[in-house]
Parts: C-alpha cells; sequence; structure tokens
C-alpha cells in the first residue's frame, strides 16, 4: 500500500449568527445511520447551530428531499448522510452515482451548502468504519464540510461585485 501524507481537517469555521441546518438522512441500514447521524448532530452542536432531521426511503430520494426544503427557505445548508453497500447486482452502481450526481448538482447549479455523507462501500465493515463518531465520522465530516460551505457563502455574499463607481482598475465586470 502507498504510503500517504496525514490528512487534513479544517478548523471548524465561526459562524455569527449560528446557521440553521438540515440532516436528511436516509436510514436503510440503522446501525450505520445511526453513527452517521450522532456524528452529524455533534459536529454542529459543537458550533451552536440549530438543525432539523428528516428521514428519506433511500440514497436516491435524499437530493429531492434537499431541493424540496431549500424552496422553504429555512435552511442555510444541508447533510447528507446515508449508506449503499455493494450487492450483487448493477443496482450499487446507479444508486451511488445518481445519489452524488444529484447532491453536485444542487451544490454547484443550484448553490446549495451540501455536506455529502453518502458513505459508498463494498460491506458492513467498511461502513461501520465509516461511520462510526470515533473512528473516520463522515457523518460529522459532512456536516463539517456543509459549515464550510455556509462559512464561504457568507463571505463571498458579504464581498459582493465590485461596483462599476468603485473606480478600481484592477475590477473586472462581466455581463
Amino acid at each position: 500500500m502507498p504510503e500517504t501524507d496525514d490528512h487534513t481537517t479544517l478548523p471548524a469555521p465561526k459562524l455569527d449568527p449560528a446557521p440553521r441546518v438540515l440532516i436528511v438522512i436516509a436510514p436503510y441500514y440503522k446501525r450505520i445511520a445511526e453513527a452517521q447521524l450522532a456524528g452529524a448532530q455533534a459536529q454542529l452542536r459543537a458550533v451552536g447551530a440549530t438543525f432539523d432531521v428528516v428521514e428519506t426511503p433511500g440514497a436516491l430520494e435524499i437530493p429531492p428531499a434537499i431541493r424540496f426544503a431549500a424552496e422553504s427557505g429555512l435552511y442555510e445548508g444541508y447533510v447528507a448522510l446515508g449508506c449503499v453497500i455493494r450487492g450483487e447486482t448493477t443496482h450499487y452502481e446507479t444508486v451511488c452515482e445518481e445519489s452524488a450526481r444529484g447532491v453536485t448538482y444542487l451544490t454547484t447549479a443550484r448553490g446549495l451548502a451540501i455536506g455529502n455523507g453518502v458513505l459508498t462501500v463494498e460491506n458492513d465493515a467498511q461502513a461501520l468504519e465509516r461511520a462510526l463518531p470515533d473512528r473516520l465520522d463522515k457523518g460529522g465530516g459532512a456536516a463539517a464540510a456543509c459549515l464550510h460551505l455556509i462559512a464561504l457563502a457568507r463571505r463571498f455574499r458579504r464581498q459582493g461585485r465590485p461596483s462599476p463607481q468603485s473606480g478600481s482598475d484592477d475590477a473586472i465586470l462581466l455581463a
């Protein structure tokens, strides 16, 4: 196995006011989902964020649930949690790819702050290693990603576009 650098974890952003976040979880694998949820909730509580939790039947339903919630305007960010374990059919690939594609679309095309913690693994052991808060804690990692995206969105909203009257020679205005 090749040697790799240690992973870097960014410190939690300071968010004032604390954001309101929606955790969308597919609890198909109950033990794994409970572990992911515990990690995400701990991360959000650590920064004072308020949050709600909704469940979907599976990973494919996570993106539409986030979109419905986004249309309400109630949340500043979203955490997607669930697990897809490879089975004997190609359904695994479809669920993994389409769930990821849906979340990616919502983040890039719709500008939503989403931490994607949908696990795609080969077996239960890999899922638990990634889900448990005292192990790799991918639920907490997804919540942290959401918080960092919220912080970036706030930062760029504050900066805004330069005004044509600003007198800056290096301002570039796009139509």
